[in-house]
């Protein structure tokens, strides 16, 4: 089996002239298909920097990240937005919903900008993360739990093979968050999809196969969260 996302010797750098301008420094990793991986670090560790990296928001200064094995420096802007829209789904930890289109049209919307716009598809997606009856309603309608379960809908409607969820329970509850949690695993699960969280919260660890940890820019794989510092 090829893993699914592939870095080797991955550098950001934002400022060349300053020692604390540089974001990532030399990550490598290997995600294979149907990976957890829970990514922990501070506040200005690069957590953030590498997931903006692996999904071509962001160039890197130097080293190779293979997407399904594709290069995704040797693509184009077009190419880098078509892999987001149709293989990589992503999770936020403010939601990231429209305010004007209801559950059911911000999901639809993620099916729209891939020119698949299938109801049945959104509905199914809704009934899966238990919100098949308030499609019609509002983000300001609904809870901060609720609104990112229309944030995990959206993400699977298109059935991504890859998650890259940022802070996805940072904005909740603890007992809503390991619901969130659960919801949001279970669904990888079921559709065989990676996932990368970027987490602060100690209850990622009991939801993770793979456990990193971001300091200063270097990435370190853990065999376990006892000593992670959250």
């Amino acid at each position: 089996m090829k893993p699914i996302i592939r870095i080797v010797d991955l550098w950001k750098r934002y400022n060349s002239d300053e020692q604390d301008g540089i974001a990532l420094r030399g990550a490598n990793l290997e995600v294979m298909p149907g990976d957890i991986i829970a990514l922990f670090g501070k506040s200005g560790s690069g957590k953030t920097t590498l997931l903006n990296l692996i999904a071509g928001l962001d160039k890197p200064t130097h080293g190779l990240i293979e997407i399904e094995g594709k290069n995704i420096e040797t693509m184009n802007e077009n190419g880098r937005t078509e892999l987001r829209r149709n293989r990589i789904g992503f999770i936020f930890q403010f939601f990231n919903l429209l305010p004007t289109l209801t559950a059911f049209e911000n999901v639809l919307f993620s099916l729209e900008l891939v020119g698949k716009p299938d109801k049945n598809a959104v509905l199914e997606a809704l009934h899966a993360v238990n919100l098949h009856n308030k499609e019609h309603r509002y983000p300001h309608e609904l809870s901060g739990g609720e609104q990112q379960r229309v944030a995990i809908a959206r993400a699977i409607v298109k059935k991504p093979a890859i998650i890259l969820a940022d802070e996805p329970t940072g904005n909740l509850d603890t007992n809503t968050g390991t619901q969130i949690l659960e919801l949001l695993v279970s669904q990888c699960h079921t559709l065989n999809t990676t996932l990368v969280m970027v987490s602060h919260a100690i209850n990622t660890c009991q939801f993770a196969n793979r456990f990193m940890k971001m300091t200063d820019g270097i990435l370190v794989e853990e065999a376990s969260c006892e000593g992670i510092d959250f």
